[in-house]
């Protein structure tokens, strides 16, 4: 049981990790393609944060948004592929952070092909969160060994 839990760790986490790579790869002096992709996505999301909240989102250079979230990807899914919570915790705030931005859905009208397309990686998206929150459930369900104390044995007399 050990080792099909420890595969399906592996495939798992090499989702994440396989995209952590491509990023490091075509990363470059501005960030790369993600960065271009990212940078008017999070700016529409800004403005519909601070629409509904009253909080500005404070400028900053978006290359150091996608190395963050290619260095939380990449050590996130190798710890996670040790059975690390941590890992999965990182994982988790990867995905909280960057889904609702990348696959802005609920921007596009319905009959759009873009709201079709940006809906279902958006809920993919969820679905690998309900995964990572169910191992990090599991993880705290089972309870770690303690080791038995011995008791005395009684003398007779």
């Amino acid at each position: 049981m050990a080792l099909v839990s420890f595969v399906g760790r592996v495939l798992f986490a090499s989702v994440f990790i396989l995209s952590a790579w491509q990023e490091f790869n075509e990363f470059g002096v501005d960030g790369g393609p993600a960065a271009k992709v990212l940078k008017p996505k999070l700016n529409v999301f800004s403005k519909i944060m601070s629409a509904h909240t009253g909080v500005q989102v404070p400028e900053f250079d978006i290359k150091y948004l996608v190395a963050a979230a290619g260095a939380i990807k990449g050590v996130g899914g190798i710890l996670f592929i040790f059975g690390s919570s941590v890992g999965s915790y990182l994982l988790v705030l990867q995905q909280v952070i960057l889904t609702p931005i990348l696959y802005d859905f609920y921007n596009y009208d319905m009959e759009k092909k873009e709201f079709g397309l940006l809906f279902t990686k958006f809920s993919q998206n969820l679905a690998l969160l309900g995964a990572l929150f169910f191992f990090i459930g599991m993880k705290n369900s089972i309870p770690r060994r303690q080791l038995k104390k011995k008791t005395p044995k009684t003398k007779t007399v």
